[in-house]
């Protein structure tokens, strides 16, 4: 018998496809929508917890929807325009650390998202500090998250390390970057957000979050927790912000009322508000703003978010 060689072989009928082959196809489009799905819930989840933020309210000397704070450049309506740029950002970092991207690639992210952010805010700086934080967490959540590892506490601090604490120590070092926390850790010889990342944010796992499950397990509520634990921050971080504000008079300053408040009792106290708006209100005479503790205090709603996924 003789064989065309040049036979359309388009025509002829195609072998019907293993079961085997075809399950292996249908799990990998399950896994990949799955790890879309579990992406957009990360970033969603960033995104809530800087809302959550700023709703919070009294802060002293920070932005809230009742008033601007010590600032007089923004308002809450700059920071809701800064959300609403950053949407894509905490998926896409969330993404680049399931897949296990090295930090360069995550600084990248980073550097890009804050040009987004100046760009919606036509220059003011709002979320510069949570860019960075945030964005490494939601990296290491995915991280974890793709190798099948917990979403605790304990598990995300020790990726972070493993996985990007060179990376991070190497940017601490890079001086190259100008900014205002940058040039004040210089000056004041105090550490700033890189130091507080290179060692895997103990002020977030060590000091804020512990603070924030304790006030939640006496049953005062989120808010309440929420303020105990930025007067926590407030009276323990060295926060480069009120550094370049104020100098060291300043940070001095936050530091000692704020300790004054948790003294006389934090929220567990009936005027606990009053006490609060008080220091606001003290803060904003003296133009102090805490952004770093109110970064960190983002971060600690994240923490808690994270711990209820799967």
């Amino acid at each position: 018998m003789l064989i065309n060689r040049h036979a359309d072989t388009r025509t002829q009928p195609l072998l019907p496809q293993s079961p085997l082959l075809r399950r292996d196809g249908l799990a990998q489009q399950q896994s990949l929508r799955q790890q879309r799905a579990f992406c957009l819930t990360v970033g969603q989840l960033a995104l809530r917890s800087l809302y959550r933020e700023l709703q919070l309210y009294p802060k002293p000397g920070l932005v809230s929807p009742v008033d601007s704070g010590s600032h007089v450049d923004m308002d809450a309506v700059t920071f809701m325009r800064s959300l609403f740029a950053l949407r894509h950002y905490f998926i896409r970092i969330t993404q680049a650390g399931m897949a296990g991207k090295e930090f360069a690639v995550l600084k990248q992210l980073g550097m890009d998202a804050e040009q987004t952010m100046l760009r919606a805010t036509a220059g003011v700086n709002t979320h510069r500090g949570a860019i960075f934080c945030l964005g490494m967490l939601c990296a290491t959540a995915g991280y974890c998250h793709a190798r099948r590892m917990p979403l605790s506490a304990a598990a995300i601090r020790a990726s972070l390390l493993i996985q990007w604490g060179d990376g991070l120590s190497r940017h601490m070092q890079d001086r190259a970057v100008t900014s205002h926390g940058t040039l004040v850790a210089q000056k004041y010889a105090v550490s700033g957000a890189s130091e507080e990342a290179a060692l895997g944010f103990p002020s977030l796992f060590e000091l804020a979050l512990p603070r924030f499950l304790q006030t939640l397990g006496t049953g005062r509520g989120y808010d309440t927790a929420a303020i105990d634990t930025l007067f926590t921050l407030m009276a323990t971080i060295n926060d480069t912000n009120l550094y370049h504000r104020g100098g060291p008079a300043g940070a001095d300053k936050v530091k000692t009322i704020a300790r004054q408040f948790l003294d006389a009792g934090g929220c567990a106290t009936e005027d606990w508000r009053e006490r609060a708006i008080s220091c606001h209100n003290a803060f904003v005479q003296d133009k102090l703003s805490p952004g770093g503790a109110a970064d960190l205090l983002a971060a600690t709603y994240f923490m808690h978010g994270l711990s209820y996924l799967r």
